[in-house]
């Protein structure tokens, strides 16, 4: 799998492999199956950078991005994944005295995007 981001987000390379997913399903599935530090440390070093990265990321029309950028988009919507979990609920992987999550699945969840 190449993992190579654009150069200025090359320092987010480390967590291409978990994280660059290109469906919903398979964001929340990772959510799910990461600890709250795996979760903690990724939102951590992204969050900061989501303003460049939505900057760069706007040159581009959403059907035609490089694959670099392609692969900086999907990782990008795996903070929006995790942002909750860490912003609110404790680091926890899912949400707090609610239903079982994982019995819904996305209708559109497995699209590309």
């Amino acid at each position: 799998m190449d993992t190579s981001l654009p150069e200025a987000f090359r320092d987010l390379e480390r967590f291409v492999q978990v994280w660059s997913l290109p469906s919903q399903n398979q964001r929340e599935a990772a959510r799910r199956a990461s600890s709250a530090q795996e979760r903690k440390e990724f939102y951590g070093a992204a969050v900061p950078r989501l303003a460049a990265i939505i900057d760069y990321l706007n040159q581009f029309p959403l059907g035609s991005m490089p694959e670099d950028a392609q692969r900086l988009l999907h990782l990008t919507l795996s903070v929006a994944e995790i942002a909750p979990n860490v912003e609110l609920y404790k680091g926890s992987a899912t949400v707090p005295f609610s239903f079982e999550e994982s019995r819904f699945v996305a209708a559109h969840g497995d699209r590309k995007n």
